[in-house]
């Protein structure tokens, strides 16, 4: 990475400072734009409704263990594509924006080469709410960028991000260009449609996570392919290939859990994500789910428990039903949330371990909608919060990276839901969700 090819970034603003090995450019953000929240009316509603950003763009949240709402809870951070009905290649920008609930304004914040269809710009917040991180492609590497959100300020890493440390110190990440070979979405786009990179067969000793110092800016292998797969209880077939997914801290900064996947020689089908757990330095390598069949095993979407021990995901059990289960980091428990409430969508708890949200989605006919459910742990049930419109690309679109998940996230005070659906006219959008009156008060 150097000066030159920073200053030729989707920022594009003259330089301001370098400093050691780290590339800071002065970046005014675009003007702000008044917004207005609109309530939402659906049949049987059981929590009120707001559609945050506006018509005529094209907006979602990162994921659904990733909340868009900064420490403060004032602002939330959002992507913005500038379509939905192909694949990005690079050169193409997505835009990081700002949404301000006191002023209800939004704002532009930095634009970037690095963007996904079912993550966007991976855009997330740090410790505090001046700085949120999303990557960008620099000298022909995808790497992590930092933007202050009142300055413009723009920092650029040496390492890819996709989760940072809730104290700023570092973030985590397998190359964004190794992500969508395993599945269309969550990277960074290829040169040209089709030509994504790849690695060799077997288990790279020489690839995987890296982590970046944000103080040094200097970037370490803390867990290598090879290292996830030696403490898998079973390889898969011979002739295969192993990649990293999924990359998430806690919110206590303590451990990072991981998805494994694999590519049979032949077969670019995928198998089911093994999860393992680490410090942030690496060590104490942990295989999450013993007992259970690493590869095959059905089910997904892992997510930490707010106590950071522990983790949550649903998986499939022998009576071909998934459901949704409750794990320690390194395996030494492992027990059913529910045996009566059925497991699936993107699931996530809140603090006191009692409600569940998650998605789920219904086709009829040309209509496609996605849901909020909300499981009441305690009470052994679940209900259907609200049902928004989503995009039906099945018959229109090539591919299942077109979709339209709902992907809800807790707001930081575990009171409000966001979640994306679309518009009358098939936009994407976030919506927020209050569930504050029907949370029984712990």
């Amino acid at each position: 990475m150097n000066r030159r090819e920073f200053l030729k970034t989707s920022a594009g603003f003259l330089a301001a400072a370098t400093s050691g090995n780290m590339l800071t450019i002065a970046c005014k953000p675009a003007r702000k734009q008044q917004i207005k929240f609109e309530p939402v009316i659906g049949k049987n509603f059981l929590a009120p409704a707001l559609k945050l950003t506006p018509d005529g763009g094209l907006y979602q949240q990162t994921y659904f263990d990733v909340t868009p709402y900064s420490p403060s809870e004032r602002y939330l951070v959002v992507s913005k594509f500038p379509f939905q009905d192909r694949m990005p290649v690079v050169g193409d920008t997505a835009e990081v924006c700002i949404i301000d609930t006191h002023e209800q304004t939004i704002q532009t914040v930095y634009k970037t080469k690095s963007w996904g269809l079912q993550t966007g710009t991976n855009a997330q917040w740090g410790a505090t709410d001046s700085y949120v991180y999303c990557n960008d492609i620099i000298g022909g590497t995808t790497v992590c960028v930092r933007v202050d959100i009142d300055t413009g300020e723009t920092s650029a890493f040496c390492g890819p991000m996709y989760s940072v440390a809730a104290n700023d110190s570092c973030v985590v990440g397998f190359p964004l260009e190794l992500f969508d070979v395993t599945q269309l979405g969550y990277g960074c786009p290829p040169a040209s449609p089709g030509a994504f990179q790849s690695l060799p067969p077997g288990a790279s000793e020489t690839e995987g996570i890296w982590r970046t110092d944000l103080k040094t800016n200097k970037k370490k292998l803390i867990v290598s392919l090879a290292d996830a797969a030696a403490v898998l209880p079973s390889p898969p077939e011979r002739d295969c290939t192993y990649y990293f997914w999924h990359s998430k801290f806690n919110r206590q900064g303590t451990r990072v859990y991981n998805v494994v996947r694999c590519i049979l020689a032949g077969n670019l089908g995928v198998h089911n994500p093994a999860n393992i757990t680490f410090k942030p330095d690496g060590t104490e390598l942990c295989y999450a789910t013993p007992g259970r069949l690493p590869w095959g095993a059905g089910g997904g979407h892992p997510n930490w428990h707010p106590d950071g021990e522990h983790l949550i995901r649903h998986l499939k059990f022998e009576d071909g039903k998934n459901y949704f289960v409750k794990f320690k980091y390194d395996g030494s428990t492992f027990e059913k949330l529910s045996r009566k409430i059925l497991g699936g969508g993107h699931p996530s708890v809140e603090k006191g371990g009692r409600y569940l949200i998650t998605d789920a989605f219904k086709t009829d006919g040309e209509q496609k909608t996605v849901s909020l459910r909300l499981a009441d742990l305690e009470a052994d049930e679940a209900k259907i919060v609200c049902t928004l419109p989503s995009i039906k690309w099945e018959g229109r679109l090539p591919d299942a990276v077109f979709r339209l998940d709902g992907h809800p996230c807790w707001s930081r005070d575990y009171k409000k839901v966001t979640i994306q659906a679309a518009n009358v006219r098939g936009e994407r959008h976030l919506y927020l969700v209050d569930l504050s009156a029907i949370l029984s008060p712990r």
